[in-house]
């Protein structure tokens, strides 16, 4: 336990907190919820020249990195803001009696709305100190839900944390928002006991598979269980058609490192696997590619992770060093550099027998920066490999419009991911109204939803029909006349304000 843990008793209260402040949330107007994202994202811009240095204290990321995603923090918190007022979120269906509805009986009146889902607990990643910690895209969008949100801070930046808490919190109070809204608690102890208490009613994370796993399986276990967003662990397969290959391998060659080395690998959408065609010149280009020297990663226990990943590619007969960065830890000759400082980037190579061969082991994700280059002798073999994957956050292809082999390529890898590129690399997660982060497991544990993006409010929404009730008593969203001037589904017609 270190000083920054919380108590078991002061857990149990910050949950209480939660449990009224959501009660009471949930009763705000969308006007109230939107006006309470804004300041809260005002304050974090006012704040950043505070905060900036904390960040780069705690997590070795550099300065414009960090100041970038402030700003990518806080636009995403005004995003919410701007979207809560449509009403689209709600998805409003409202079904007036009807004493002649063919289905053999009369129909009564129905009206369903999305509400929030009850006091939520997040569990912050430790490579976006900003964007997916403490006032992150999880508590934005269950704040905008109309939910409390208790936050368990990561262990790799807690001064952060408690920093970034202590302006939420004023900015909400600021806002008119109930006290207990947002709260922060401390240590892995105190975010279990959190997780198992009755009144969280839905959980979401960013992590490792083999963290998030437990904390499912915790939530999933509960005597009343509960919905938990995992967003775990991905090796993001980039396949090169031949033609490709042809056309533009000092350019493939090039935007892989890019995208490879970006923020020390440390990133989760970071492209591990590239498959290339065997004799293309990609593999010389890479061999030739300068990378990056060594840097500090962010914490001791995500350098221990890639340390111990790296070495298990390593250790597999075929397995061959690509290329090296200069520095600590580059192991050209195949040692992990682990009695050394920051490992240096690197590229790793083998067949795709010798990965048909070893798939667990060599499709395996080692978050940090190292990469797999695969070369593959037909393309067809590329779709074998598909039809093994395990889910992703994306998948890549670099080809031509009209390479046959994408053809039945993009499908399997539709069935295997959340998101498929084309001629673009995943790093890189716009904030949009379409974006899809997210994948079939162990990329996360609920396929179906996005923990990136507005559609990532439908989380901790869930659906509630209103049977016969009064006008009065019926919430804004579902009474006659439209009072919030919405899109709405009346009687089976999408109708718009």
């Amino acid at each position: 336990m270190t000083l920054h843990d919380t108590s078991d008793d002061r857990v149990d209260q910050i949950i209480e907190r939660a449990v009224r402040a959501s009660e009471q949330w949930k009763r705000a107007s969308i006007a109230e919820r939107a006006r309470a994202l804004d300041t809260v994202a005002d304050a974090l811009d006012q704040h950043a020249d505070e905060l900036i240095p904390v960040a780069q204290r705690e997590t070795h990321l550099a300065e414009a990195r960090l100041r970038g995603e402030l700003r990518r923090t806080t636009f995403q918190l005004r995003m919410f803001a701007e979207m809560l007022p449509e009403g689209l979120w709600l998805d409003a269906r409202i079904d007036h009696a009807d004493a002649e509805w063919p289905m053999g009986a009369p129909r009564p009146d129905l009206r369903r709305q999305l509400e929030p889902i009850g006091a939520t607990l997040v569990f912050a990643a430790s490579n976006f100190p900003f964007a997916f910690s403490v006032a992150g895209g999880d508590t934005a969008s269950a704040l905008a839900a109309g939910n409390a949100v208790v936050l368990k801070a990561h262990h790799g930046h807690p001064d952060l944390s408690d920093a970034t808490t202590a302006v939420v919190v004023d900015a909400l109070a600021a806002a008119g928002a109930p006290e207990g809204l947002f709260q922060t608690i401390h240590g892995t102890e105190a975010g279990v006991r959190a997780l198992r208490a009755p009144g969280v009613k839905a959980a979401a994370f960013t992590g490792s598979v083999k963290g998030g796993r437990a904390l499912f399986d915790i939530a999933a276990t509960r005597p009343e269980p509960i919905p938990f967003y995992g967003e775990l662990g991905s090796t993001n397969p980039a396949f090169v058609t031949k033609r490709a290959a042809d056309k533009d391998a000092a350019g493939i060659a090039r935007d892989f490192v890019a995208s490879v080395t970006g923020s020390a690998g440390q990133l989760c959408t970071k492209p591990g696997v590239l498959f290339v065609p065997a004799g293309s010149s990609i593999v010389a280009e890479l061999e030739a590619q300068r990378l990056p020297a060594a840097a500090p990663l962010l914490n001791s226990g995500i350098e221990s992770g890639f340390r111990d990943s790296l070495a298990s590619t390593r250790a597999v007969a075929g397995v061959r060093t690509l290329s090296a960065g200069a520095g600590a830890g580059a192991g050209v000759d195949g040692d992990s550099g682990a009695d050394a400082g920051a490992p240096a980037p690197v590229l790793l190579a083998a067949s795709s027998e010798t990965l048909r061969a070893e798939m667990d082991t060599l499709m395996s994700e080692m978050f940090g920066p190292a990469a797999l280059v695969v070369t593959y002798d037909d393309e067809s073999e590329m779709l074998e490999i598909a039809d093994r994957l395990e889910g992703q956050l994306t998948a890549t292809v670099i080809g031509e419009d009209d390479d046959e082999i994408v053809v039945d390529l993009l499908p399997k890898l539709t069935a295997r991911a959340g998101r498929v590129l084309w001629n673009q690399w995943p790093t890189g997660v716009s904030v949009t109204w379409a974006q899809q982060h997210g994948g079939p497991y162990p990329a996360t544990t609920a396929v179906g939803t996005t923990s990136v993006g507005m559609a990532a409010i439908t989380r901790f929404l869930r659906p509630v029909a209103y049977q016969n009730v009064p006008e009065s008593l019926l919430p804004d969203a579902l009474k006659e006349g439209n009072p919030l001037g919405i899109a709405r589904r009346v009687d089976g017609v999408l109708t718009l304000p």
